[in-house]
């Protein structure tokens, strides 16, 4: 797709930021976090007129919001369809659920990715473990820190669990997404 499109680089950005969004509130869901910290009230307000929606036709799944990952999948369909069509290259069925899947995994290992790098810069500013950002991280990223601490405990009173984490999801996401 040409990049030097500005009604792609609308769509595609303002889209994007939306789809990010929603897919956060997927995972912090999954990751039990606080839902009353003042980001996490964002993000639900933020989604919750499509995911109110989406509930009525797709059930949970235990405790997994199908819903709402539903959404995000159909959402970046949608941008995919959207952004091929501005651009003129034909797309498929088939290639577009196949984009879509690529596209869904590449956001939700790039989450937690980014997620850990601002985690990690801020313990070097010290910040109020109460900080709204500071607990959001935490939360989000505990799934994915905690195994790799009790393997690798701090040395020298440094934690590299975060750098651990970093390089092993980049690593995954390699793996993953090279089946594609």
């Amino acid at each position: 797709m040409s990049q030097e499109n500005p009604f792609i680089f609308l769509i595609d950005t303002l889209l994007s930021i939306y789809i990010a969004i929603m897919l956060l509130r997927f995972l912090l869901q999954q990751t039990g976090a606080d839902f009353y910290n003042p980001i996490s009230q964002f993000v639900v307000k933020a989604t919750q007129p499509l995911v109110k929606v989406t509930r009525r036709f797709i059930p949970s799944i235990r405790k997994v919001d199908t819903a709402t990952l539903a959404l995000v999948l159909v959402l970046i369909i949608i941008k995919l369809l959207i952004l091929f069509s501005i651009a003129g290259h034909p797309i498929n069925s088939i290639q577009l659920l196949v984009r879509g899947l690529h596209d869904l995994i590449s956001l939700t290992f790039d989450i937690f990715i980014i997620a850990l790098f601002v985690q990690a810069i801020l313990s070097w500013l010290n910040p109020d473990p109460y900080n709204p950002v500071n607990t959001l991280l935490r939360g989000l990223t505990a799934p994915v820190l905690r195994p790799i601490q009790r393997v690798i405990p701090p040395i020298g009173g440094i934690d590299l669990s975060t750098l651990v984490g970093i390089i092993g999801l980049m690593f995954l996401k390699r793996l993953v997404l090279s089946l594609f």
